[in-house]
């Protein structure tokens, strides 16, 4: 089922038509944070945000200037991937970086001061775009997250690559940063501590370890119920949402993403009572589909620390 084919008038606005008959909840507002005269409409509403169908940068544009709290982008990584009849996965690299530099800036512009812009691309492409978003928008570098790769190839004289890169930046000193703590790791087999922690280990937080910027736990999405057959592209585990999520943002701030994809970032943002807006401009009935019913997480067992 591709998008053109499965939007008409009444659906553009579903929320407002047969939507509201199977879904008592209220459904999402908008408008504080869109143009006063958007040229673009939602796809779709939940009670805690809206999905269009557009593409990023019209998407973006649309934004008024400093009410977002958190940006998390997900871009097609140009490796020639089939995603649907609308994306292009196989630009010359020059292009690419030019059409990546696009939308980050209009992205940037939505940002408000102590605002988070988490960038998720491979370390080929986001070593070049984390230089432009410190040295031309001025934002301000916190980390460059590696997320364990499961799956990868090697490569030609090449040493094999084994992480993506998950660039953390702020829009100034950050307004929010909240610490999480993950469980303090026990061998599967004796269920002993892995570490020693230098002969400290009684002194050890409770609650567990502090997050660092390696993370090696976070699961591939192998299984069907986390996918939909109208998308054959990989989806994002929500425990990596998760944690951009809950280190910087609170409940009722606005979190936006210009790839929804397969809508991992909206059904962590309805879990855990964020608002959101995002856009996919090939999967918005995947999305929404995902959203009208089981939002599949995944189990997370870090600890917020908020003493």
């Amino acid at each position: 089922m591709d998008f053109d084919d499965t939007v008409d008038t009444l659906d553009l606005f579903s929320t407002d038509s047969k939507d509201i008959a199977l879904d008592p909840r209220p459904v999402f507002d908008e408008s504080p944070f869109v143009m006063d005269e958007p040229e673009v409409a939602p796809y779709f509403r939940s009670p805690h945000g809206a999905v269009y169908g557009e593409d990023c940068n019209l998407f973006l544009q649309n934004i008024k200037d400093e009410v977002v709290d958190t940006i998390f982008a997900d871009p097609p990584f140009n490796l020639k991937k089939e995603y649907g009849k609308n994306s292009n996965d196989n630009l010359p690299p020059d292009e690419y970086i030019s059409w990546c530099k696009s939308w980050i800036k209009e992205a940037a512009r939505t940002l408000k001061p102590g605002g988070a812009f988490f960038l998720y691309n491979i370390p080929k492409w986001n070593v070049i775009l984390g230089a432009y978003m410190a040295e031309e928008l001025g934002l301000e570098f916190r980390h460059w997250i590696a997320v364990d790769l499961k799956v990868g190839l090697p490569i030609r004289n090449r040493l094999y690559p084994a992480h993506y890169s998950l660039l953390y930046y702020t829009k100034g000193r950050p307004k929010t940063f909240r610490k999480v703590r993950t469980p303090i790791a026990t061998c599967r087999h004796c269920g002993g501590d892995i570490k020693d922690y230098g002969g400290h280990r009684k002194a050890m937080n409770p609650k567990g370890v502090n997050l660092t910027d390696i993370w090696t736990d976070i699961p591939p999405v192998r299984h069907q119920k986390y996918k939909s057959d109208k998308r054959k592209a990989n989806a994002l585990s929500s425990k990596l949402l998760d944690r951009v999520v809950e280190i910087s943002t609170e409940p009722g701030d606005l979190v936006i993403d210009p790839f929804g994809g397969s809508g991992t970032t909206f059904a962590v943002c309805e879990a855990k009572h964020r608002k959101w807006l995002g856009t996919d401009i090939d999967f918005a009935p995947v999305i929404k589909h995902r959203l009208q019913n089981d939002l599949y997480l995944h189990q997370n067992t870090d600890v917020l620390d908020l003493d």
